[in-house]
């Protein structure tokens, strides 16, 4: 039997699950890249608020959030915005995180939730997109990469959670449909 997969707008009742998929796919993803007690610190409870908030009062109607379903069960989310960044136009945006929860990747809800995050800019007239991915990360790279976006030669460094230093390199892709 085929399983009933959908992408839609993030609801009210989504917060508490987006978290426990943010806190369970990123203590998996960055294992090797951030500290012990600092993923540790990353928990349901202290990232549910983060996501009401961004999908009970988002900025502008540029900002979105989107859950990816199997079977009635959010199994992914994804946020974009317009972009930030020093250098960006008007016409940018920016997925913040697209995370899947470990027992559901690699069945496409990555691709879908992508998807659904270009159509959302697109449709507020944004014409490109960009997403920061920490260098370490040669899986969401590849994902990324292979779904038409280019590193286009920026870089960026932070101190991360218990004091270790992430470096990240920027992909973009043109979106404009044309």
């Amino acid at each position: 039997m085929a399983s009933n997969v959908l992408v839609r707008p993030a609801r009210a009742s989504d917060p508490a699950v987006i978290g426990s998929i943010q806190a369970r796919a990123w203590g998996i993803a960055y294992a090797e890249l951030l500290p012990a007690q600092a993923l540790a610190a990353l928990t349901p409870s202290e990232l549910t608020p983060v996501w009401r908030e961004a999908v009970l009062r988002p900025p502008s109607p540029k900002h979105g959030v989107f859950v990816a379903v199997s079977d009635d069960l959010v199994v992914g989310f994804a946020s974009v915005a317009p972009s930030d960044d020093h250098d960006a136009n008007g016409e940018t945006g920016a997925l913040g995180v697209l995370a899947v929860d470990p027992g559901h990747q690699q069945a496409g809800h990555g691709s879908r939730l992508l998807s659904a995050a270009v159509d959302h800019l697109r449709n507020h007239g944004l014409n490109a997109m960009t997403v920061w991915v920490p260098e370490a990360d040669e899986a969401r790279a590849r994902f990324f990469t292979s779904a038409g976006m280019v590193a286009d030669g920026a870089r960026r460094s932070f101190a991360g959670p218990g004091g270790a230093t992430v470096t990240e390199v920027r992909y973009g892709a043109e979106i404009s449909g044309a």
